[in-house]
């Protein structure tokens, strides 16, 4: 089962073929990463906490 490489969380393989460069088998960071994000074909820190769009 794919996972989160940053949190350990599950990620679907939907979601790793969709965000993870070719020839990952788990994703960088996930949308549960808040001190994480994408840039390019790189990971960051993130400059600013991301809020939650679910109420």
């Amino acid at each position: 089962m794919p996972e989160c490489q940053n949190c350990g969380s599950f990620v679907s393989r939907d979601y790793v073929r969709v965000f993870a460069p070719e020839g990952l088998k788990d994703a960088r960071v996930c949308p549960h990463c808040e001190d994480a994000i994408r840039e390019g074909a790189e990971v960051r820190d993130a400059r600013a906490r991301r809020v939650s769009s679910s109420p």
